[in-house]
């Protein structure tokens, strides 16, 4: 493991020194790659330290023990290898874990999408609730949450509503929630008490940057009209919403949410860019599912990946099959532990496919 963490400070030392040069910062690209692998390569480092740190004061305690000349240091040698030795198991774990090779995308802003599926008005009304709680939990993880368009549900919820979230590796956590949820409970609109089944797709995508994607503004139509919904006369009379149309690969994207038609051109371009940058990533997680099965794979969005039973105050992951019987504080945002169970699964597993032992 030191050799590996030998080679982790010298490529830290490496980029250190490659992200003041001035070559490196004007090419936005390197620029950007570095200063990820610059993160993540800081918080091994300072492991490193720690783990150095301790390997010394085992060496430092034996020596003491094995002299023996003076019974109170021993004493207090004995206490510091204890802690050492208690200290030292858990500390290699955290690194193995950290030494797995991270996806470059994690670290990306993303894009979601949640659409109202089977149920009708309920549908919607549950794609509101998750929309709700997926603002709660990036709130509480101190993200930023920002909505591209919106379709209104007829009896509130929405039929459909993207929204872009910005912060710190974000796609490495929302990525686990792509798929269909489908709530279990008795709708606002049921008079015989009946609990329906109704279900609502999310999808999450990376917010591609301006050099993943290129997009030649000649194969984009571009439509402008007025936006629908609240925002005062100028929003219902001023052709401020931009719909964009991708001819070669028809995908369309649009945005009504600001008042200002070139701050929605901006926004859609990037709902577009992402759009296109996820065909390819879907392309590559194919070639890359035929290789490994994984248990919490992100990449069929037909797949039923949780359940919210409101009868029984259950929410079940069906990946990991793990119960969480709390059901008002999932819907507030409180889903940490799902996405950190996902997260130790899948990290599990490329622990088994990588030589981190």
């Amino acid at each position: 493991m030191l050799d590996r963490l030998q080679y982790v400070k010298q490529r830290f030392d490496e980029i250190s020194d490659l992200i003041i040069q001035p070559d490196v910062i004007a090419d936005q690209k390197r620029y950007v790659q570095l200063n990820q692998e610059y993160k993540s390569l800081n918080a091994l480092v300072q492991k490193r330290e720690e783990y150095m740190n301790l390997d010394a004061n085992i060496k430092e305690a034996q020596e003491i023990i094995t002299d023996g000349s003076d019974a109170e240091m021993v004493e207090m040698a004995k206490m510091q290898l204890e802690e050492a030795k208690e200290r030292l198991p858990e500390l290699e774990e955290e690194i193995k874990f950290m030494l797995i090779p991270k996806d470059p995308e994690d670290a990306k802003n993303v894009m979601v999408e949640i659409r109202a599926g089977t149920g009708g008005d309920e549908a919607s009304i549950f794609a509101g609730d998750l929309y709700r709680m997926y603002t709660k939990y990036c709130e509480s993880r101190g993200w930023k949450c920002s909505v591209v368009d919106m379709s209104d549900g007829t009896s509130g919820g929405f039929k459909e509503v993207i929204f872009e979230v910005t912060g710190e590796d974000v796609y490495g956590a929302l990525k686990y929630e792509a798929g269909v949820h489908r709530v279990q409970r008795v709708p606002q609109t049921e008079t015989q008490g009946r609990v329906h089944t109704s279900a609502a797709t999310v999808m999450v995508l990376p917010e591609a940057e301006e050099f993943d994607v290129q997009i030649d503004m000649n194969d984009v139509r571009v439509d402008f009209f007025c936006s629908s919904g609240p925002g005062g006369q100028s929003v219902n009379t001023t052709k401020s919403a931009v719909r964009l149309t991708h001819i070669p690969s028809g995908l369309v994207a649009q945005c009504q949410d600001q008042k200002s038609q070139h701050k929605n051109k901006d926004k859609a371009l990037t709902v577009l860019r992402s759009r296109l940058y996820e065909q390819e990533l879907a392309k590559k997680q194919e070639e890359d599912a035929k290789t490994r099965t994984s248990q919490v794979s992100s990449g069929d969005r037909s797949a039923k990946i949780r359940t919210y039973n409101y009868p029984q105050g259950r929410v079940t992951d069906h990946r990991i099959g793990v119960d969480v019987f709390d059901m008002d504080g999932v819907m507030s945002g409180k889903i940490h532990k799902f996405i950190d169970e996902l997260q130790l699964v899948a990290n599990t597993e490329k622990l088994k496919e990588s030589e981190v032992y």
